[in-house]
């Protein structure tokens, strides 16, 4: 009886099979945890989950506007951070017919969507819910049970900031200023460390307020304490849509890159000059540049020949006007052959010395 190859029935078998699909899934994961942002965007997504019911079992037992308002903020952190996530997932599709140079961009698009919804729905219920119970103030019932929930908000939100920042720090490079990292990192990072951050704050004003209608008795701290959280949550929104709007609107690359681009093209002697210099940002970190070379007739002419060779051509066809012809037309062919050499050349040399330029196209002027 033939029992086969014990390796390729289990290939084969339905254990092979799951191998096989955990395997890819693996790999995916493996994926996704080398994107940017990916960490972090997990670690304060699962935070600000349990956090929000946290705060909102907090709510319910106190009536407190501030933890309302907490409550409304880290549910509008959980929407948005699914939003950041929703924006990595779709970045990594690969270029196709209806995007050439790939879906990179649909991290910023996402991210701005999830910044617009910490304005209208962080920002705007919780200042509307604040005015409203500074004007129209009740007693609250505020339990001990209540700051301890505001003190594990505080250590859950501290660590997700803290793996946020770690890894926008970590993604500038050591040689990178805090200025720098925040003006030029990736805003899936940055919207995790401002919403983070401020949520840290906010834990903190809300327990102050808290604190303070507790030992007053004034519910007009505790209604002062959610409008902070809400401008402070407004904030946060409006940078985070102007960062991701400098994406979306075509930026350019970095200057420094730009220079190096054309240093490498005026370097080669075939290049006389660059004009009508162009790029954008196809994705975090990956660049598109389009340019028109000049090209140096001199240059061109010994590239295609040499002065003994070219004499002993004259000499050949000197007096057969038919066979100068022939000439005329195999060497007219020859120069965009050797031009295009040239250039494809270049390409390379400018994405290997330069690997985030993923994209150029070099044309004649």
């Amino acid at each position: 009886m033939d029992i086969g190859h014990p390796d390729k029935d289990f290939d084969q078998g339905p254990a092979g099979l799951f191998m096989n699909k955990l395997e890819k899934l693996n790999s995916k994961v493996v994926g996704y945890k080398r994107e940017p942002g990916f960490v972090s965007v997990v670690a304060a997504l699962v935070g600000n989950f349990t956090i929000t019911i946290l705060k909102a079992i907090g709510f319910a037992v106190s009536g407190s506007s501030s933890l309302f308002s907490e409550a409304v903020h880290s549910f509008a952190d959980t929407a948005n951070q699914a939003l950041l996530m929703v924006g990595i997932v779709k970045s990594r599709r690969a270029p196709d017919e209806d995007s050439t140079y790939g879906y990179g961009l649909e991290r910023f698009f996402w991210a701005l969507i999830s910044a617009c919804g910490v304005f209208f729905v962080g920002a705007g219920i919780t200042v509307y819910h604040g005015v409203h119970t500074l004007l129209n103030p009740e007693e609250l019932t505020i339990k001990p049970e209540v700051f301890i929930i505001l003190a594990i908000a505080f250590v859950v939100e501290l660590i997700t900031f803290s793996i946020a920042f770690r890894e926008l720090w970590n993604e500038r490079g050591e040689d990178a200023t805090l200025v720098e990292a925040f003006q030029d990192g990736d805003p899936t990072v940055l919207a995790v460390v401002y919403e983070d951050g401020v949520a840290v704050f906010g834990v903190f004003v809300a327990g102050v307020s808290v604190g303070l209608s507790y030992f007053t008795g004034n519910p007009m701290w505790d209604a002062m304490g959610s409008i902070v959280i809400g401008m402070l949550l407004a904030w946060v929104a409006i940078v985070l849509i102007l960062k991701n709007k400098r994406f979306l609107v075509e930026k350019s690359i970095p200057e420094e890159v730009k220079d190096r681009i054309i240093e490498i093209l005026v370097a080669d002697p075939m290049i006389e000059r660059v004009h009508d210099f162009k790029s954008s940002v196809v994705e975090l970190g990956k660049y598109r540049a389009k340019c028109e070379a000049e090209i140096n007739g001199t240059a061109l002419f010994k590239e295609l020949s040499n002065g003994v060779m070219l004499k002993d051509d004259y000499e050949m066809i000197k007096g057969d006007y038919q066979e100068f012809l022939r000439y005329v037309v195999d060497y007219t062919d020859r120069v965009p052959r050797v031009i295009g050499t040239r250039i494809d050349e270049l390409e390379e040399r400018i994405k290997k010395e330069i690997p985030a330029v993923r994209h150029i196209d070099i044309e004649i002027n």
